[in-house]
């Protein structure tokens, strides 16, 4: 007589006398993952398993990584462009005086890092 598992078509194999199933994780893309990408993996991994654990046996995982890096990415690169114009940081100032521009432009992307981070651990 069938298991039910067996009946869905999964096999077993004898170890030490005792039948293990054998079970396979679906097959996973393999995007290149950036920073935050990482990030939200470091976060569902110690903060959301459920999550984790669902998108890694769906074989979902890297690819839900990877679209999340892509728009957290194009994110950032809005939000740097409207706090530029906002605060009137162009290229004009960078002719003028390039130490304040570069400083204005790393506290743009510090904010618009945090906003962004803030949005990723929040999907």
């Amino acid at each position: 007589m069938k298991t039910l598992y067996e009946t869905l078509g999964g096999t077993y194999r004898e170890e030490n006398g005792r039948l293990i199933p054998e079970m396979k994780l679906p097959e996973q893309t393999n995007y290149q993952i950036g920073k935050y990408g990482q990030f939200y993996l470091d976060y569902i991994k110690n903060h959301r398993r459920g999550r984790y654990t669902t998108l890694l046996t769906e074989g979902t995982l890297n690819v839900q990584l990877h679209e999340i890096d892509l728009e957290a990415k194009t994110m950032l690169e809005s939000i740097i462009s409207r706090l530029a114009a906002e605060r009137g940081i162009d290229e004009n100032l960078k002719a003028r005086d390039m130490l304040r521009w570069a400083a204005e432009m790393n506290n743009i992307k510090a904010s618009a890092e945090e906003i962004v981070l803030k949005e990723v651990m929040c999907k």
